[in-house]
C-alpha cells in the first residue's frame, strides 16, 4: 500500500522506532568549517522567528531521527526539488512515491513541525542542498498551537527572505494552507486569514508562485472534505493526487519537471495561430480609454495600460513576462500581484466563418478567457471558478479541448463536447485574444479553419 494511504500507521511505527534511538552517535550536518547538530534546541533563546516550537518527547525524537537520516544523504540530495513542510509533506513519502517521475526530490517534511521549526532548520535541510526549486506547505500546526496568523506569516516571510538571499532565481511554489476543521483547532476563518497574509507577502518575491490549494480542497463551509481528508487534516490518496496534479503545471513551467512530448498532428484545412516556439503573430493592443466618469475601485485588480500596439514576433515572452511560449505551450503565468487583467491578441482579424480549436489547462481556481472577435468566452478552472460548474467532462488540472464554431455573428462553443454557449453573439470581425487574470493557464494546439478551406 502506498505510504500516503496508511500515514497514521506509518507514523506510529516511526515514533516507536525513534524512541528507541537512544543516545547513539548522531550524524551531523556539515557546513564549511563547522558541524551542526541535528537535535532540537532546548530553549528558544537566540532562535530566529517567533511563535511556537514543539518540544513534546515524540516530536523531539522524530525531529532527531529524520534529520539524522538527512545528514547522511546531504550530498546525494543536492540540487533536488525540496518539499518543505510538516506531516502532510512527510506523509507523501521520502521520494514522494515517484509522483513526479524522474524529477529529483527531497522530502523535508517533519510531522508536527511549525513555521518557526522550519525556519530553524532551513539552512541545513534546504539551503545546504542548493535546491533546484522549493515547494512549501506550512502553517497549520502553528494555528493548532494558538499562534496568531500574523506571527505565522512573519516566519514564512523570513523563510522566503533566506531562500531569496541564497539564490534569487530559485523557483518557489508556495501552497496555501489546506482547509481543516475547527474540531482540529484549525478553524476556516483563521486559515483564510493566514492565507490572505501569505498571498500578500508573496508579492514581495518575484521567484514565488502561490498555488491556491485552499480553494482546491475546501468545501462550502471552508473545511476539509472527509472523502479527501479522512481525519480532516491529512490527505488520503485522492487528496495527494489532487495536489500532485495542481503542482505539475507550475513545475513544468519552471523547468523543474520534464514536459512530455506532444504527438499532435494538425488536421487538414487547419492553420496554427500559435507556432509553439514563440509569440509570432501575437501582441498587445492599445488599452481603450477609461471612462472619466467611472469611479475607480481601489480594490480592483491591476489592469496595465498599453499606449501603442506591441508586436512579439520572434520573441518567446511578452515584454512584461506574463505570456510565455515554451514547450509548445502559450502560458499565461501567475501574476505576482495575485490578479492582473490583460490580453494578448492576434495581429490578424477574422471576418468570415471559421472553427477555432485549442486545448487549455488551468491551475486551481485560475481565471482566463478566450476573446472571439473581441467578446470574451470565459476560460477558467471551471469546477472551482465557474461559470460552467456543472460540466461532466471537464478535467480539473488537466488538458481540455475548447471548440468555437463561428457562423455569421454567432458562435457555438463547447468544452470536451459539452455546450458552453449555444449562440454566443459576435461582431462582424475582430482578432482572437487570450486573457490573463489569476492563476496560471496554458494553451496549446491553437488552430483555425476557415469555412472555405479544403
Amino acid at each position: 500500500m502506498p505510504a500516503h494511504m496508511n500515514f497514521s500507521r506509518t507514523l506510529i511505527v516511526l515514533i516507536a522506532l525513534v524512541i528507541t534511538f537512544d543516545n547513539e552517535q548522531l550524524p551531523a550536518f556539515q557546513r564549511t568549517g563547522e558541524t551542526v547538530s541535528v537535535e532540537l534546541p532546548e530553549t528558544d533563546d537566540g532562535l530566529p522567528g517567533a511563535g511556537p516550537i514543539r518540544r513534546y518527547d515524540w516530536f523531539r525524537n522524530l525531529w532527531k531521527n529524520r534529520r539524522s537520516q538527512w545528514a547522511k544523504t546531504q550530498q546525494e540530495d543536492r540540487n533536488a526539488v525540496v518539499f518543505l513542510g510538516d506531516s502532510i509533506t512527510q506523509g507523501w513519502g521520502d521520494k514522494l512515491n515517484k509522483s513526479f517521475g524522474e524529477m529529483k526530490v527531497a522530502n523535508r517534511g517533519i510531522s508536527g513541525d511549525t513555521t518557526r521549526g522550519m525556519l530553524i532548520r532551513l539552512d541545513e535541510d534546504v539551503l545546504s542542498l542548493d535546491p533546484a526549486g522549493v515547494v512549501m506547505l506550512m502553517g497549520t500546526n502553528d494555528l493548532e498551537e494558538g499562534a496568531d496568523p500574523k506571527t505565522v506569516d512573519g516566519n514564512i516571510e523570513l523563510i522566503l527572505e533566506s531562500l531569496h538571499a541564497h539564490r534569487s532565481d530559485v523557483p518557489i511554489i508556495l501552497s496555501l494552507v489546506f482547509p481543516s476543521s475547527e474540531t482540529k483547532k484549525r478553524p476556516s476563518s483563521k486559515i483564510q486569514e493566514l492565507n490572505q497574509l501569505i498571498r500578500k507577502v508573496a508579492r514581495n518575491f518575484e521567484q514565488v508562485t502561490v498555488l491556491d490549494t485552499w480553494t482546491l480542497f475546501a468545501n462550502s463551509d471552508g473545511d476539509a472534505k472527509v472523502e479527501e481528508f479522512p481525519d480532516l487534516l491529512h490527505p488520503n490518496g485522492l487528496g495527494y493526487e489532487k495536489w500532485r496534479l495542481a503542482l505539475i503545471p507550475l513545475l513544468e513551467t519552471n523547468g523543474l519537471l520534464e514536459v512530455p512530448e506532444d504527438d499532435f498532428e494538425l488536421e487538414p484545412g487547419f492553420k496554427l495561430l500559435f507556432n509553439g516556439n514563440d509569440l509570432s503573430g501575437w501582441g498587445f493592443l492599445p488599452t481603450p480609454p477609461a471612462n472619466p466618469n467611472r469611479k475607480r475601485n481601489p480594490n480592483a485588480p491591476h489592469r496595465p495600460e498599453v499606449a501603442e500596439a506591441v508586436s512579439f514576433d520572434g520573441l518567446t515572452e511578452s515584454s512584461d513576462g506574463r505570456y510565455l511560449a515554451k514547450d509548445g505551450r502559450l502560458i499565461v503565468t501567475t501574476p505576482i500581484e495575485g490578479r492582473r487583467i490583460q490580453q494578448l491578441w492576434t495581429h490578424q482579424s477574422f471576418p468570415n466563418d471559421f472553427t477555432l480549436k485549442l486545448e487549455f489547462r488551468a491551475t486551481p481556481n485560475a481565471d482566463s478567457g478566450v476573446f472571439v472577435r473581441q467578446p470574451q468566452l470565459q476560460c477558467r478552472d471551471y469546477s472551482l471558478a465557474g461559470p460552467y460548474k456543472s460540466l461532466q467532462k471537464y478535467r480539473q488540472q488537466d488538458w481540455n479541448e475548447l471548440v468555437v464554431e463561428v457562423k455569421g455573428n454567432v458562435a457555438r462553443c463547447t468544452c470536451n463536447g459539452e455546450v458552453l454557449e449555444e449562440a454566443f453573439e459576435l461582431p462582424a470581425t475582430g482578432p482572437i485574444g487570450l486573457e490573463g487574470d489569476r492563476g496560471q493557464i496554458e494553451y496549446r494546439r491553437i488552430r483555425i479553419k476557415h469555412a472555405d478551406a479544403n
